[in-house]
């Protein structure tokens, strides 16, 4: 018998018949990561929004010291108006509890945050709006402690709790953040359920939008946010704890700062 044996039919490209008409099927791939966009404000006279170009101005001398604080309520509603238009919308956006409760949206200049709420107007400058520091651990719904009676499926939860109020305790500014990385670490639906109820929920919440979503959580526990990164179809691809004063992802760089000041200068010549 020779040693050479024909393969056995029915294997091998083009053995199988072909459907010519079937289209491939792809998993749809992440998209619209938003970029800077400068937005020009068509006005023909620039003369009556002299006082909004005047706050812009100081708006990017501001960006360059890093920090900032600038009063929109004596502003006239075109002058307002001006403002709203060349800030725009930018990545990050929060909603921070408290009196009066605050909704923060972060213009298309990094580090330039628009800050309204009842009696507050205002424009501030710098890496994070200052209320969402002092603002972030002050309990919405307290922390629990933990008791010796452990629900149902809760496994490696109250070893977590114990790391992060550990981490609470002894964290200084100025420290690394120290990350628990959910996504790595095993655990149950209920270990979940569970360090959230004994975590407790803080006045601050916060989402990043860029390449995807970045969801911010303050707990009442003191330094400790929950940070959940989401792709671009919402699914949960990162769920970690951070003990930090603020998570980096929130907060816009001096590079940041920077360039935004040199960005509302193009914008500020080409109005003028």
């Amino acid at each position: 018998m020779s040693s050479f044996h024909m393969p056995p039919a029915g294997f091998g490209p083009g053995s199988q018949p072909g459907d010519e008409d079937a289209d491939l099927a792809f998993m749809a791939l992440p998209s619209g990561m938003r970029t800077y966009a400068a937005h020009l404000p068509e006005i023909e006279n620039a003369e009556p929004f002299a006082a909004a170009l005047t706050l812009l101005e100081r708006a990017a001398e501001a960006c360059e010291q890093g920090s900032g604080l600038f009063d929109l309520a004596d502003l006239d509603a075109p002058n307002r108006r001006l403002i709203a238009e060349t800030l725009g919308q930018g990545e990050v956006a929060m909603r921070l509890r408290g009196v009066p409760a605050l909704m923060v949206q972060e213009s298309v200049f990094a580090g330039v945050w628009a800050v309204a709420g009842a009696g507050t107007d205002r424009l501030e400058i710098g890496p994070v709006p200052q209320a969402a520091l002092t603002r972030a651990f002050a309990p919405f719904r307290p922390a629990l402690k933990a008791s010796g009676h452990r629900p149902q499926g809760v496994v490696n939860a109250p070893a977590l709790l114990a790391e992060l109020v550990e981490k609470s305790a002894t964290w200084r500014p100025g420290e690394e953040p120290h990350v628990v990385n959910l996504t790595l670490l095993p655990h149950t639906e209920e270990d979940l359920l569970w360090l959230d109820r004994m975590l407790g929920e803080g006045a601050v919440t916060i989402l990043s939008r860029g390449y995807g979503n970045c969801r911010i959580t303050a707990t009442a526990l003191p330094q400790v946010w929950r940070v959940q990164y989401f792709n671009s179809m919402d699914s949960l691809i990162l769920d970690t704890f951070e003990v930090t004063t603020m998570p980096q992802v929130a907060l816009a760089a001096p590079e940041d700062l920077a360039d935004s000041a040199a960005r509302i200068r193009e914008v500020l010549e080409a109005i003028r």
